[in-house]
């Protein structure tokens, strides 16, 4: 007699099968996608909604006060929309975290109902500042992507945008950003999303990099690119060779 699970299995390894053989770069169409930026009003939240809303995606700012939101939309052009916290989430299919770390944790508490279900991106970086410079930091959880995940068990979290220089974002003298974009996540189908959505703007390509259990490193990085920028007074990002 066949089991239930048994009879399940030859699809479950035959869908396995197929999404390895799958173009890695045939990605989904997120035009339609709006997206929200929870931190919006700081440098790397308006330079991703400048750069998404550029490339034609409908996005709304927010903010814990939404007059702060409003005035940074109305700022930036393009469509955008500001609103409260709340209000970007429940409003949005996708949610952008690009709050400070400081934050992190008490802003995605506040939002747990309004983000139940939401495709949420985390581009945080948990990083510390001494004399001799950043410091990555790491949370209890591991990321803090993963504090995300745990602190938003209805939510699907992924994790990218951490290694984007937001003077670069923000200068619309730049017409594109040549840099890739890593993206975590546990699920291929919300990963693709990011990737797609990173692909939008012009010169950005996004990279599968793991699940979420590796966001330390990715988000970790972001204190040697300092670094780096630092000694060769640049704005350095990231390229993956041979694919």
């Amino acid at each position: 007699m066949t089991t239930p699970d048994a009879s399940r299995s030859p699809n479950a390894a035959t869908r396995a099968k197929a999404a390895l053989k799958r173009d890695p770069w045939d990605l989904p169409d997120v035009s339609g996608l709006v997206v929200g930026v929870l931190g919006g009003t700081g440098d790397q939240g308006r330079g991703l909604a400048y750069r998404l809303a550029r490339a034609g995606q409908k996005v709304i700012i927010g903010s814990r006060a939404a007059e702060r939101a409003e005035t940074a939309a109305e700022e930036l052009g393009l469509g955008i929309e500001g609103a409260e916290n709340a209000d970007c989430a429940r409003r949005s299919d996708v949610v952008i975290v690009a709050v400070p770390w400081e934050g992190h944790a008490k802003t995605l508490q506040a939002l747990r109902d309004e983000l139940h279900g939401k495709l949420v991106i985390d581009c945080v970086n948990p990083l510390g500042f001494d004399k001799k410079g950043a410091y990555a930091l790491k949370p209890e959880e591991g990321s803090a992507a993963e504090q995300a995940a745990a602190l938003l068990p209805g939510a699907r979290v992924t994790a990218a945008f951490h290694h984007l220089s937001a003077v670069l974002l923000q200068d619309p003298e730049v017409e594109q950003i040549d840099t890739d974009v890593m993206v975590l996540g546990e699920s291929r189908a919300d990963t693709d999303v990011v990737q797609a959505l990173a692909a939008r703007i012009p010169g950005m390509r996004g990279v599968f990099a793991g699940r979420l259990r590796n966001a330390h490193q990715v988000e970790s990085l972001v204190a040697n690119l300092i670094s780096v920028n630092r000694r060769y007074k640049a704005h350095a990002g990231l390229r993956v060779t041979d694919i």
